[in-house]
């Protein structure tokens, strides 16, 4: 029987993700709502492997068992570093995709393309039940669009274009993403120390 591995989400979507891409390793792996954790972690890092590591560490500490999470977002050249922007909580928790996407592309409207660089950035914590950790960055480097595109993504996914691939993120497979996405390359990173 395999030891379990508990992700830190309640999103069925990022856990089918996951399960994939961690199929192979020697762990069963579930989320938290199956492992019946039902708590509210305060993400007040400053940085996504900071939120990360500080949702690893609350579930760990009410399962005692190997736990992993992640943060994710956005980064845009252009904007600065402008704080919420990095994150999905851009414009406030309660406010749509579609809202904050219209939001980014109307702020960017007169940035020529060399200057809409962005990239998705995903840190994936694991938490030991020793007390170790680990915590991973992957990226995905594109730009962002002028439109909103594809019905494959959620999130930022309908305005980031990859120009290497010529289509959007949210026009690509579940296949093709997980080959090339910010998350995908951290969880295949976070594979090899688990």
């Amino acid at each position: 029987m395999k030891q379990r591995l508990i992700f830190a989400t309640g999103n069925e979507h990022k856990m089918k993700e996951i399960r994939e891409i961690l199929d192979e390793s020697k762990y069963e792996i579930i989320s938290m709502k199956e492992a019946g954790v039902d708590i509210d972690i305060v993400e007040d890092g400053k940085t996504f492997e900071e939120n990360a590591l500080i949702k690893a560490k609350a579930v760990m500490e009410v399962t005692g068992q190997l736990t992993l999470a992640d943060d994710s977002g956005l980064e845009i050249d252009a904007l600065n570093g402008e704080p919420g922007i990095y994150s999905s909580r851009y414009l406030g928790e309660d406010t749509s995709y579609v809202k904050k996407n219209s939001v980014i592309l109307e702020r960017l409207k007169d940035v020529p393309e060399e200057k809409r660089s962005a990239r998705f950035v995903c840190a994936v914590a694991a938490v030991f039940p020793d007390g170790q950790t680990k915590v991973i960055r992957g990226t995905m480097e594109g730009i962002i669009g002028y439109e909103i595109k594809g019905e494959n993504g959620f999130g930022y996914d309908p305005i980031f274009y990859l120009p290497q691939y010529g289509k959007y993120s949210a026009e690509l497979s579940s296949d093709e993403k997980n080959a090339i996405s910010h998350r995908g390359e951290a969880l295949r990173r976070i594979r090899e120390v688990l």
